[in-house]
């Protein structure tokens, strides 16, 4: 199992922001780990914007991926016919970047 290290999470968190900003859309803050335990991904939505927390532990980086680019599109409210197209173009982002392999794109 490929483990996202930290380091990559933040790495990852900054094309993703960078994708979704330059798609127009609200980008999250990105934290890990959730404070509810047993729950990969939780969003909190504050005063200063949304915030989007993702376990790493024990997780492959597509899982993390995934999630990531699914709490931009929660925190966007995106209806679902947009949703796939800013998914796609998001995944499409990290993976220009060689953050994630092709294996990635099915999940």
């Amino acid at each position: 199992m490929d483990a996202t290290p930290p380091i990559r999470f933040a790495e990852l968190a900054r094309l993703i922001g960078a994708a979704a900003r330059a798609a127009g859309l609200v980008v999250p803050a990105f934290r890990t780990p959730p404070r509810r335990a047993g729950i990969p991904r939780t969003i909190r939505r504050l005063p200063g914007g949304p915030v989007i927390a993702v376990r790493l532990r024990s997780r492959p980086t597509a899982e993390v991926v995934a999630d990531m680019i699914e709490g931009v599109i929660v925190a966007n409210g995106l209806a679902t016919d947009v949703a796939g197209r800013v998914r796609a173009t998001l995944l499409q982002a990290v993976g220009r970047a060689g953050a994630v392999g092709p294996e990635s794109a099915a999940a």
